[in-house]
């Protein structure tokens, strides 16, 4: 008897060890920095320089031997803000960050030189690291701005600075806070454009790489937060974010018709917004673009987020903070909570999964902050805080509902939003807020293994890819093409990831598709009828 009970225990630990997709590359309880010497260090530490515990990650990007992160300067003692990880030294564990691109160009305050603050950062296609510079130190009531908000754009080929480019001052009011950025690479690397989400100035930014030009598209009531959704429970605590507007931003592949979709949630809010890059790149159309913004369903209870990523065959994966988890959506299917899925969670490794990226091999990349704890309570700095998880974009999606490898509409297998149960937290410093339920501590899970980041390999099998198409970049004209715009060339011809209703066209429609058929009936968006007409 005692047999059978020892081998069904060891079979649901196997069992739910198996269910973790994301793997543990690098953690740590306290952030470190690559000082150029223990003196310099210790140095730093003595004159308030350099705080360990004062330091929080909140934004994570990979290309090539380097994963980048960045650091706010919401607190006093951060030495840099904007970091990397060299991967070629450093496999796993918790290395100390390196300043990018040197020491000197993370000198707070030294506007034309250097990154005050950055948050969300983003590789593109052509080479080049995008940071927006809010140009603050501090948070909330904290907050100063020795520095203007300044768009920089850095050669990952010869670690220098190309362009700085300042925000004008209409493109910012006296609350914008913009902590997300998505870049937008057309037909050729100086077709770029990048989007900034201001958060509490509710309003959307573009800029046209060009024209070196910013134009600003403000007050939309889509950019502004939802009043019924300013209530937040995560690790434990209580609190209320409730004027946080447009905050997560992804874009989708390039469309048949040249462009983008953009897919934007205020973070007090659980729906999803949508519009094209065609009106987001017309600076005539800031002031007369009303109903080209299209308003998608929710995703369901519990559902708070604030970075999303799309990939270039319309795979959207985003954060969910209240869930400990990262959600996925296929964009091709409805906006509706059956067909969202949960390809990772987990109540201690995920505790506020701050941001979510793809790289360029389709590897997916995602760090874990704890921040509502940093924020409001007190991190245990004996426990481990901060972690980044990775695993290939196939292996996470395979067997959810925004797997579309094996049937053309996926199995009905969303995860239904589940409130996280918790042990008491026990900080080394009790916190002084007694207003605040601090009762939050990590119950135990399963380890996860250590995945190293390959190259994409040459031959990849059906299980570990989400797409069966073959992509060449190469022209006859010897045009620089990004992969993505070559990519949806060849698959527009299967689906277009331009609407959240849209099926792929090779099957007719059927009757018990009616219910979807009539989703965006109510829907007056003219790009959105434009290409969806029949």
């Amino acid at each position: 008897m005692y047999a059978h009970i020892l081998l069904a225990v060891l079979l649901l630990a196997s069992a739910t060890q198996a269910a973790y997709k994301l793997q543990e590359r690098y953690s740590w309880n306290q952030l470190d920095f690559a000082f150029p010497n223990d003196r310099l260090k210790e140095q730093a530490i003595a004159t308030g320089d350099y705080i360990p515990q004062n330091a929080l990650p909140v934004g994570i990007e990979h290309f090539g031997n380097r994963l980048f992160v960045t650091i706010p300067r919401w607190r006093d003692g951060i030495p840099a803000t904007l970091t990397y990880i060299n991967m070629d030294h450093s496999l796993t564990g918790s290395p100390e960050l390196i300043p990018y691109p040197d020491w000197r160009s993370n000198t707070a305050g030294d506007c034309a030189n250097s990154i005050t603050t950055a948050y969300r950062i983003k590789v593109d296609e052509c080479g080049r690291l995008w940071v927006l510079d809010t140009g603050t130190v501090g948070i909330g009531n904290t907050t100063t701005n020795p520095c203007p908000y300044a768009v920089n754009v850095f050669d990952l080929t010869t670690n220098t600075r190309i362009r700085r480019y300042e925000l004008r001052a209409e493109d910012t009011n006296p609350n914008t806070f913009i902590a997300n950025i998505a870049v937008d690479i057309g037909k050729t690397c100086d077709d770029a454009y990048a989007y900034f989400s201001d958060e509490l100035g509710y309003g959307l930014i573009a800029y046209s790489w060009e024209l070196n030009k910013s134009w600003r598209f403000s007050a939309h009531s889509y950019f502004f937060p939802d009043p019924l959704r300013g209530d937040y429970n995560i690790a434990g605590l209580n609190f209320q974010w409730g004027e946080e507007g447009i905050f997560g931003i992804a874009l989708s592949p390039i469309r048949s018709d040249g462009y983008r979709t953009l897919y934007f949630s205020p973070l007090a809010s659980h729906r999803q917004f949508a519009v094209s890059t065609r009106i987001l790149r017309d600076e005539s159309r800031t002031e007369d673009s009303y109903h080209e913004f299209v308003a998608l369903d929710e995703r369901g209870g519990n559902a708070h987020t604030t970075a999303r990523v799309m990939s270039d065959d319309g795979v959207e994966l985003f954060n969910l903070i209240d869930q400990n988890a990262i959600g996925c959506w296929h964009s091709s299917m409805p906006y509706t909570p059956q067909f969202h899925g949960i390809v990772d969670r987990d109540d201690v490794g995920l505790v506020f999964p701050a941001d979510v990226k793809i790289d360029e091999n389709k590897n997916v990349w995602v760090l874990s902050d704890r921040m509502p704890v940093f924020l409001l309570s007190d991190l245990d700095y004996s426990d481990v805080n901060f972690r980044i998880y990775t695993a290939p974009l196939g292996a996470l999606i395979e067997n959810t509902v925004c797997d579309l490898r094996n049937n053309a509409y996926g199995p009905s297998n969303a995860v239904s939003p589940v409130t996280p149960a918790y042990k008491p937290y026990r900080p080394a410093v009790l916190p002084q807020k007694p207003q605040l339920n601090t009762g939050w501590a990590p119950s135990p899970s399963p380890p996860r293994t250590y995945l190293p980041a390959a190259p994409a390999p040459v031959n990849v099998p059906p299980s570990q890819s989400i797409s069966s198409v073959s992509v060449s970049t190469s022209t006859s004209g010897g045009l620089d093409v990004p992969k993505a715009y070559v990519f949806n060339q060849h698959n527009g011809i299967n689906y277009e990831t331009s609407g959240p209703h849209l099926f792929p066209t090779h099957q007719p429609p059927a009757p018990q598709r009616e219910g979807l058929k009539s989703y965006v009936n109510a829907r007056q968006s003219g790009w959105w009828h434009h290409h969806h007409q029949g």
